[in-house]
């Protein structure tokens, strides 16, 4: 099988968007692991903080996380059942309920993001903030460039 010929930024794009697509499964295992002592899973907790960071739509939530609608809805039916968070009246649209915490459901995201606090500390501390600043702005760059301009076939 023959690679295709490629420009070294070209090169160099392709392995950064390889390695970003590798971090997501160890960060999604970290995440769990965080998550766990409170009950939750990655996904849960993502939703969880989207909810608690403004009340929201489903549909706000997924975009705003790059998730599928659907997705994301399963998740909050669920957070709902276990009373973490409430359907609230959504203003802006009749059927599409706002997601909001309820105070269980701020305890949780409390205890999961103290644990986060002290694994970030540790990580950011051994990688770099200068080098991680860097990084966020470049991946902050590409995931824009993304959505003006599409992969085309």
């Amino acid at each position: 099988m023959n690679d295709p010929v490629r420009t070294p930024a070209g090169h160099a794009f392709a392995e950064f968007a390889i390695s970003v697509l590798r971090l997501t499964g160890p960060l999604t295992a970290a995440g769990d692991v965080l998550a766990k002592p409170s009950g939750q899973t990655s996904a849960r907790w993502q939703v969880l903080a989207a909810a608690n960071h403004a009340p929201m739509s489903v549909a706000d939530a997924a975009r705003a996380l790059g998730l599928a609608r659907q997705g994301v809805q399963r998740i909050a039916d669920l957070l709902e059942e276990e009373g973490l968070i409430a359907y609230g009246d959504n203003p802006a649209h009749q059927r599409a309920k706002l997601m909001m915490p309820t105070p269980r459901g701020e305890e949780v995201l409390d205890e999961i993001k103290a644990r986060q606090a002290v694994w970030a500390d540790a990580f950011g501390a051994e990688l770099g903030e200068e080098r991680l600043r860097q990084a966020t702005a470049l991946i902050a760059d590409a995931i824009a460039l993304l959505r003006d301009r599409p992969a085309t076939a």
